[in-house]
């Protein structure tokens, strides 16, 4: 895309300043939403196009994000059924960790608490609502562990020309 390095230049030295951390080479793509001042991430990270990321996030260092992803911290509270749950305010942040070198798959919701482990991969439309091993391949909803990346593949190769 024409003025794309550019473009992508010019968003990491504005929204640089307004992470709680941030590291070198980070990409914050199109119409990213993010709760800055509270949120850290790693070098050579990226947030995905349409992504919305909640306070008191940390992301790790080479981490990928497809479009669309979302990362909550807090949720609503709902356990009085005496007011309408609209007045109930919300519940306190929990934060959410993701480790180093993680690829979160398109469309990915995570929710609030979990600890996503250092190598693993979302698969796309994944919903993670409990803690991720490290080198873990979840996907579905719930999110579930298929194998480990770490593991020698089951998967035979097709040896057909």
């Amino acid at each position: 895309r024409p003025g794309g390095t550019l473009w992508r230049a010019i968003r990491y030295w504005i929204c640089r300043p307004l992470f709680a951390h941030c590291g070198q080479n980070v990409n914050i793509c199109r119409d990213a939403s993010i709760v800055f001042h509270t949120v850290s991430i790693g070098a050579n990270s990226s947030v995905g196009p349409s992504a919305f990321v909640d306070r008191g996030t940390k992301i790790g260092t080479n981490v990928m994000m497809g479009p669309d992803v979302l990362i909550y911290t807090r949720n609503h509270c709902t356990s009085r059924t005496d007011i309408p749950m609209t007045e109930q305010g919300f519940r306190s942040v929990a934060a959410v960790i993701i480790g180093d070198d993680v690829w979160i798959g398109s469309r990915v919701i995570i929710l609030p608490g979990v600890t996503v482990g250092s190598g693993s991969v979302l698969g796309a439309g994944t919903v993670v609502s409990r803690d991720v091993p490290p080198f873990a391949v979840v996907v579905g909803n719930p999110g579930r562990v298929v194998r480990y990346r770490n593991e020698p593949s089951r998967v035979t190769q097709n040896t057909d020309a």
